[in-house]
């Protein structure tokens, strides 16, 4: 049975003249009886009384008409609903971030997508970096936004932006009110820390910024996010280095200074699955490139 034989099926059923079904139908009758018996066969079950006067349909027949115009309904819509999916009008993307890009544009950057895309499900889910290889690899996520570039073959990236770290202070704090900070200042500070186990990628960093400059830092603090990082370093729980779009945290208590000298960089990178072009990633992330 094919989708073409319940379409000239409908068309007899509703004409229930052969020769009006295969003018609509553009095709000539011979073709039009021929499939009908097909679908008689694959069936099994006569749809049609036909004699010199009239054609009507069986109880067969009747029965078979709805079901066969739900089922072509259902056959165009699911074809417009892969179009549109083909040509990125629809469809859903799932997005996992590292906290730090909430304060780098992407939420505006979706909002603004999502407002031109409106038959776009998006969903969103914060993971560290390892995380979301994992979820990209198992097909649990469509794009993902990191903070290393170290991934394997199955996913392409790309770097979306490049920043420096700065000093996050205490208001308080001694060098609060210098227009800059030499690493070296901040040796026998209490650090606050990204947990290794969070994210490795920006522990091994930052411990690795401050043994440039000569000292290794007295971590007294480790959590899990960004905006803990600046939160403790706000209530004086020690200082900090994060990238620089942590000041649009604005937390009361934390003022941020640049670093002397040639400050250590943090770079963003969008991460998807290698292979066949996903038409909604690529325009995501021509959307949020445009922002940068």
């Amino acid at each position: 049975m094919e989708l073409r034989h319940l379409r000239y099926f409908v068309v007899l059923a509703e004409e229930l003249h052969f020769g009006r079904a295969a003018r609509r139908l553009s095709i000539s009758q011979p073709p039009l009886s021929v499939a009908i018996r097909q679908l008689e066969d694959a069936v099994g079950a006569r749809l049609f009384e036909r004699n010199s006067k009239e054609v009507r349909l069986t109880p067969a027949g009747e029965t078979l008409q709805a079901s066969a115009s739900r089922l072509l309904r259902q056959a165009e819509e699911a074809a417009l609903e892969a179009r549109d999916v083909g040509r990125g009008a629809a469809g859903r993307l799932r997005i996992g971030f590292v906290g730090a890009m909430l304060y780098r544009g992407l939420p505006q950057a979706l909002a603004k997508f999502q407002a031109q895309h409106p038959a776009v499900r998006i969903t969103l889910a914060e993971f560290n970096s390892g995380v979301q290889i994992a979820e990209l690899l198992h097909d649990r996520l469509d794009l993902g936004f990191v903070h290393t570039s170290r991934m394997p073959a199955e996913l392409s990236h790309r770097l979306l932006l490049s920043e420096p770290f700065v000093a996050c202070l205490p208001a308080g704090h001694r060098l609060a009110r210098r227009r800059a900070v030499a690493l070296a200042s901040l040796k026998g500070e209490p650090f606050v820390l990204f947990s290794r186990d969070a994210s490795p990628d920006y522990h091994e960093r930052i411990l690795g910024i401050c043994a440039g400059a000569g000292f290794h830092p007295e971590v007294r603090h480790e959590v899990r996010h960004w905006l803990s990082v600046v939160s403790l370093v706000s209530q004086g729980m020690g200082v900090a280095l994060v990238p620089s779009a942590l000041q649009n945290a604005a937390l009361r208590g934390a003022v941020f200074r640049p670093l002397e000298g040639d400050a250590a960089r943090s770079d963003a990178y969008a991460i998807w699955r290698a292979g066949p072009e996903n038409v909604l990633v690529q325009r995501l992330l021509s959307a949020i490139e445009a922002r940068a």
